[in-house]
């Protein structure tokens, strides 16, 4: 019973376990505020296919209990650690929450959220909606640069997608010839994963509209197959649909384009 608990593998993808919030109201009928919002983002984190979400029952063993985020992340296999709090103050309610790299205890991420308490599920849905929409881009940029720090031989295809990512956001060609490589890489390392693709064929458009260094029509081809290759492997990926939506744009397709676009959304 007392025996070091083994640590669990990382998934290649982003990890998160989200971390039941502590209710400081003082007031047991505000548990179920705190846990709803908890188990809300949960729920809304779930959704988005690039990220690998701990399921409640297991992040909620951590209840009422000190926790160490590192330790977490060790037993639960998960890179991001998300802990709240919420307090009740007369018709007013602060939840605060914050995202931690469980590796390094470093903070990615904290805000916090003062609402009035007129409607208390109305305030739960805004609040767990603030919440998961400031996340995602928070967890992407940390693996960005949590990709350019690793050695390019250790790279797996999460890892080089987002070194691909990196070189294209550079803007410039010889940046976007390297991020083309990175991106066929990832789809080496593992030809399942949408995000190779759709990387490939915003590369491929930028090099031929605005670099010129591939032919136009060529471009525009490859890259609606390589986006709807994305799209065919994980429809629900909303980079993959915005991808096709860019390219069917590129060659005139408008009504096409906008469905896609929409479908992103």
């Amino acid at each position: 019973m007392g025996a070091a608990q083994p640590a669990l593998a990382v998934p290649d993808k982003p990890s998160v376990a989200v971390l039941p919030f502590t209710n400081m109201s003082g007031e047991s009928e505000q548990e179920f505020v705190s846990d709803g919002i908890a188990e809300d983002v949960i729920t809304a984190l779930s959704r988005y296919p690039s990220l690998f979400v701990i399921a409640r029952n297991s992040s909620f063993t951590y209840k009422g209990r000190p926790v160490d985020v590192k330790q977490v992340g060790r037993e639960l296999g998960v890179r991001y650690v998300l802990e709240g709090s919420v307090r009740k103050a007369g018709n007013r309610i602060r939840v605060t929450a914050q995202l931690v790299e469980a590796v390094t205890g470093n903070h990615v991420w904290a805000d916090r959220y003062d609402r009035d308490l007129a409607d208390i599920f109305a305030v739960q849905d805004e609040i767990t909606e603030a919440v998961t929409i400031a996340i995602a881009p928070a967890i992407a940029d940390a693996e960005l640069q949590r990709a350019v720090r690793k050695p390019p031989d250790s790279l797996d295809a999460w890892a080089t997608y987002q070194r691909g990512l990196w070189h294209l956001s550079e803007a410039n060609p010889d940046d976007n010839t390297i991020a083309q490589k990175f991106f066929r890489q990832a789809i080496d390392l593992d030809p399942t994963f949408a995000g190779g693709y759709s990387g490939l064929a915003l590369a491929q458009l930028q090099a031929a509209a605005v670099y010129q260094k591939l032919r136009l029509l060529e471009a525009q081809s490859s890259a609606e197959a390589l986006a709807r290759r994305a799209v065919a492997l994980d429809g629900a990926d909303a980079e993959a649909r915005s991808c096709l939506g860019w390219a069917l744009q590129a060659r005139g397709e408008l009504q096409g384009a906008l469905s896609e676009i929409e479908r992103a959304l």
